[in-house]
C-alpha cells in the first residue's frame, strides 16, 4: 500500500468524485480510478458506493479513511523528527489535553519555545482522559493532558502547580447565584448537567453523597463549551471546573464553588520509554523549569 494511493483515496473522500480529485490532484482520471480499483481489491472490500453524481463512503470506507490520516501524519511527524538537527530545530509538537485551568502553564512554555524557536509548531487536540490516552497510545499526540483522578499508572507524569476548582455553573437570574458557596442537598432535586468524566472517575459522586442514578441527569458532556450553551438557555445547572466558561462583563451565567471544596489535580503524561523528538525533548525541559 503506497502513501501516495492513501492520499488519493482521501481527495475522492473529500471530494466525492473521481473527477473533482484527479483535478486536484493533477493526475488522469483513469489513472485514479486504476489506483482505487487496485486498492479495494488489496482490501478486499469496497470503500465507495458510487452513485450517478457522487461517490461516498462505505462504513469500511469511512474505517479506512480514519486509519488512513492516522497513517499519513504519522508519516508526517516522523519525517520531520528525522530531519531535525541541533542547532534547528524544528517540527510538530503534538499535546492531547482536557480542557482546564492549568493549561495556562502549558500555554506559558509553549509562547516561550515559539519565541525562541520559529520552526516549531504545535497542535493541539481537546478531549476527555480517554480522548487523550487513546491519542497517547496510537502515537498521535505526544503529551496528554489530564485531570485526576485519571489513571496515570501507564504512563510517565509530572503533577502541573495549579489546582482545579469544582463548582456549579448557572444563570445569574437563578436563586442559586445569591449563595457564595453550594452544598450537595441544596442540588440533589435540581436539572444537573454533569461531565461524563467525572461520572466516571467517582469524584463529584462522593461529594454529592448520592447515586448519580438518583439525580436529575437532563445531559451529560465530555467538553464544557456546548454544556454552557444548555446553562445558558435554561436547561439546568452544570457541575464543571473553574476558568473555563468567562463568566465576567456581560455574561449571563456565573460560577459559584462547592461546599466543601472540591479540587482536582492536573497531570501531563506522556508514554512510558518514550523516544521523543528533539522539539518533544526540548518541551518537556522547558515545563520542568516552567514549574
Amino acid at each position: 500500500m503506497k502513501l501516495n494511493v492513501l492520499e488519493s483515496f482521501l481527495a475522492i473522500s473529500r471530494s466525492r468524485s473521481i473527477s473533482g480529485a484527479a483535478e486536484l490532484l493533477h493526475i488522469s482520471q483513469p489513472a485514479l480510478s486504476r489506483q482505487i480499483k487496485e486498492l479495494e481489491e488489496e482490501l478486499g472490500t469496497k470503500l465507495f458506493k458510487r452513485g450517478s453524481r457522487e461517490m461516498t463512503l462505505t462504513a469500511e470506507g469511512t474505517l479506512f479513511r480514519k486509519r488512513a490520516r492516522q497513517i499519513l501524519d504519522l508519516v508526517k511527524k516522523t519525517s520531520e523528527e528525522l530531519s531535525q538537527s541541533e542547532k534547528n530545530i524544528s517540527g510538530t509538537i503534538y499535546i492531547a489535553g482536557g480542557e482546564t485551568h492549568s493549561f495556562r502553564t502549558v500555554a506559558r512554555t509553549i509562547k516561550n519555545i515559539a519565541a525562541e524557536y520559529p520552526d516549531i509548531h504545535f497542535n493541539l487536540f481537546s478531549g476527555n482522559a480517554d480522548d487523550v490516552t487513546e491519542q497517547l497510545d496510537r502515537e498521535g499526540a505526544d503529551f496528554g493532558l489530564v485531570i485526576e483522578p485519571a489513571d496515570v499508572s501507564r504512563y510517565d507524569y509530572m503533577r502541573l502547580p495549579a489546582v482545579d476548582r469544582w463548582g456549579v455553573l448557572m444563570r445569574k437570574d437563578c436563586y442559586l447565584a445569591t449563595k457564595e458557596a453550594i452544598s450537595p442537598k441544596e442540588i440533589w432535586e435540581l436539572p444537573l448537567i454533569y461531565s461524563r468524566q467525572a461520572v466516571q472517575g467517582g469524584q463529584l459522586s462522593s461529594w454529592l453523597k448520592k447515586d448519580p442514578e438518583k439525580l436529575n441527569i437532563v445531559a451529560t458532556y465530555n467538553l464544557l463549551f456546548n454544556a454552557s450553551l444548555l446553562v445558558e438557555a435554561g436547561l439546568g445547572y452544570a457541575l464543571c471546573l473553574d476558568k473555563i466558561i468567562n463568566t465576567e462583563c456581560n455574561s449571563e451565567l456565573c460560577f459559584r464553588p462547592l461546599k466543601p471544596e472540591l479540587n482536582s489535580h492536573v497531570d501531563l503524561i506522556w508514554k512510558k520509554h518514550q523516544v521523543f523528538s528533539p522539539a518533544a525533548e526540548l518541551f518537556l525541559e522547558r515545563i520542568r523549569e516552567e514549574i
